[in-house]
């Protein structure tokens, strides 16, 4: 999970523990259990996260990749 979060979305997003996003508007990955549940982020990560800002891609990701990446993003939340 960590390889797939750093190759497809740490261009814009801090995939660890810590540091700061690139992009001033992405989220740090340790965060987002703040405004989302991220075991409930499986369908999104398989049927194409699409949202609202022109600078995020679109990404769709296998099966075995969204629950790679699910186990991931559980790994690093924190409460900071």
């Amino acid at each position: 999970g960590r390889a797939l979060a750093e190759a497809h979305c740490g261009a814009c997003h801090a995939t660890g523990r810590v540091g700061d996003s690139p992009a001033p508007e992405a989220p740090p990955f340790r965060t987002l259990s703040r405004n989302y549940r991220v075991d409930m982020l499986q369908e999104a990560l398989a049927e194409g996260i699409s949202v609202g800002h022109p600078a995020m891609p679109q990404f769709q990701f296998a099966p075995t990749d969204v629950d790679a990446l699910i186990a991931y993003l559980q790994s690093v939340q924190t409460n900071e």
